[in-house]
């Protein structure tokens, strides 16, 4: 059933052939009543109507998001109406119409023309993409009829599929994750907003009064740098170049300044340790200072509009710095009083992965155990660091260093997951777009190198290649993850349990203590019933590590 919503005017409906309007001051409250008698799949245009039922906080789980299916089946992040309308329609994009379009020859359109939402070449009419489709409760059913259409021509897309029952299943757990994101957009993650002011004036300093105080701050976090200086001098430590010239005449020859070769230091030069507990304090002052909180926490809760894909191998991604907050601001991360975070993080994930979308049986084995890289350590008679590094190598395309010895142990007692990640290499380094197991199109065409430098056409198709073999893996595995967060959102509603927080591979539910521990058996048993709907090969054992803390900085 599909469905078109306007506060204050009503609702549009459709299904089959019939659509209705309902007139109607409150139309969230119809659908919440509608939805808690009958649980049809919904059907829908996108964010602007899975924001406006999450805000209303309707439970619904069975629906089918147009947008979410068409970056599903077409790949990239782009998806406006008019194109996906277009597409479906077999409609030239270049003549797609714009507000206020009117050729030399055209004859505005009457009342009545624009009362219809389709022109007379078949493109959807601008003015009701600009929000003329919620002028009256008979126009929402008009709109909610052309999304039914849509969605009937996507399925007909995935009829064509070459394994349309597991692309409808990934059209479907997208959709909802996509409702999943709107809900965390809405209620946001509990954050201690106290803590969060004294983290940051213990590391970026007291708030600024002014322009000239704020530099003030700055040359006050800077001097801590300086002043490790023989002879004291002042850098542009905010320009990598600098910083290693800096470093050069400090008599520290590094390649980089990156913090992970930085780390290996520390300990050896006094300042190493100031320019990395700069970094941090840099960091935090100019990311997550007092600026981010104003524009991003209120109410004891950090906003960020969430999206069910990046446009690329379908991860989840979220702005306001929920994607990347850095380990230092994870105390602040605190569930309400009388709540509990279960914090929820997938072991070894990719590897599982990669061994239920390529079947390989000696690699299924090695998923029984709770460590799945000691089984593979023995078979190759290495070390579990060094097959741990080939595997993740594999996966990554790396082909030198420690663990590129290791490749072709891999590649003899794993062929068919080797084979996988090599036929999606080659297909990258060709420029062919590749599919994941649950059918997401992650396109791979590209002109870069196509100068002439014969050694930039190597390159790029190289990088391709490695990316491709990644993406393969990656959008697989967040498939899973979106089917696993689903589930606990599902399952969680009846323990008034939230997720608010999906981090790669990590899920942070916030629960009511009393239920707590109720809700870390429910998240960790989600992990196999999602395996059950979401994995090709039963036999894969998933795990996942399942804490109840208060704060996310107490997870180990």
């Amino acid at each position: 059933m599909a469905v078109a919503i306007a506060p204050g005017v009503g609702l549009g409906l459709a299904r089959g052939d019939d659509r209705w309007a309902i007139a109607t001051s409150d139309p969230l409250a119809k659908l919440a009543e509608l939805a808690a008698s009958s649980a049809p799949r919904w059907v829908w245009w996108g964010r602007d109507t899975t924001s406006l039922i999450a805000a209303a906080g309707i439970a619904i789980d069975r629906c089918w998001d147009i947008p979410v299916v068409h970056r599903l089946l077409h790949g990239g992040w782009r998806a406006p109406i008019a194109e996906i309308w277009a597409i479906l329609h077999g409609l030239p994009l270049d003549t797609l119409p714009k507000m206020g379009q009117l050729g030399l020859l055209d004859a505005p359109a009457d009342e009545g023309d624009r009362a219809n939402a389709t022109m007379p070449d078949g493109h959807l009419r601008p003015e009701w993409l600009d929000g003329g489709f919620s002028q009256s409760p008979e126009r929402l059913a008009e709109w909610a009829s052309l999304a039914l259409i849509a969605a009937g021509r996507q399925e007909e897309l995935i009829d064509d599929h070459a394994d349309p029952a597991r692309c409808r299943s990934t059209a479907r757990s997208e959709s909802a994750a996509e409702l999943l994101c709107a809900e965390m957009s809405t209620t946001g993650l509990p954050i201690d907003e106290p803590a969060a002011l004294t983290l940051i004036a213990e590391s970026a300093g007291p708030r600024p009064t002014s322009w000239a105080h704020e530099d003030e701050i700055r040359a006050d976090r800077d001097e801590v740098v300086f002043a490790q200086l023989e002879p004291r001098r002042e850098v542009n430590l905010r320009n990598p170049g600098d910083v290693k010239r800096m470093l050069e005449r400090q008599g520290f020859d590094l390649p980089d300044t990156r913090a992970w070769r930085l780390e290996k230091l520390r300990d050896t030069e006094p300042l190493i340790d100031a320019l990395l507990t700069w970094r941090k304090a840099e960091r935090i002052a100019t990311t997550y200072g007092y600026t981010w909180m104003d524009e991003h926490v209120s109410g004891g809760r950090l906003r960020g509009s969430w999206s069910s894909s990046d446009g690329a191998a379908g991860r989840m991604t979220a702005s306001a710095g929920l994607h990347n907050l850095p380990s230092v601001m994870r105390p602040v991360v605190a569930a309400e009083p009388g709540h509990l975070f279960v914090r929820a993080d997938l072991g070894q994930i990719e590897p599982r992965v990669l061994a239920a979308v390529s079947g390989d049986r000696a690699l299924i084995e090695a998923t029984r155990g709770d460590d799945l890289y000691s089984p593979i350590a023995e078979r190759l008679s290495i070390t579990r660091d060094l097959a741990k590094l080939a595997v993740l190598g594999a996966m990554y395309g790396a082909t030198t260093g420690e663990s590129a010895g290791a490749l072709a142990g891999l590649q003899k007692n794993y062929p068919v997951a080797m084979a996988l990640l090599e036929n999606a290499a080659e297909s990258g380094r060709r420029s062919e777009d590749i599919f994941t197991s649950g059918g997401r199109r992650v396109r791979m065409s590209s002109d870069q190198g196509q100068d002439g430098n014969l050694d930039r056409a190597v390159s790029v198709a190289a990088a391709r290649g490695r990316y491709a073999r990644n993406a393969l893996i990656q959008g697989a595995a967040a498939e899973y993850f979106k089917v696993w967060a689903i589930t606990v959102r599902r399952r969680g509603r009846a323990l008034g349990a939230q997720v608010v927080l999906c981090l790669h591979d990590e899920l942070l539910v916030h629960v009511p203590e009393d239920r707590a521990e109720e809700a870390s058996a429910m998240v960790t048993n989600a992990v196999d019933e999602a395996a059950h709907y979401w994995t090709p090969q039963p036999d894969v054992r998933f795990v996942t590590d399942t804490q109840v803390i208060k704060r996310w900085s107490e997870a180990k």
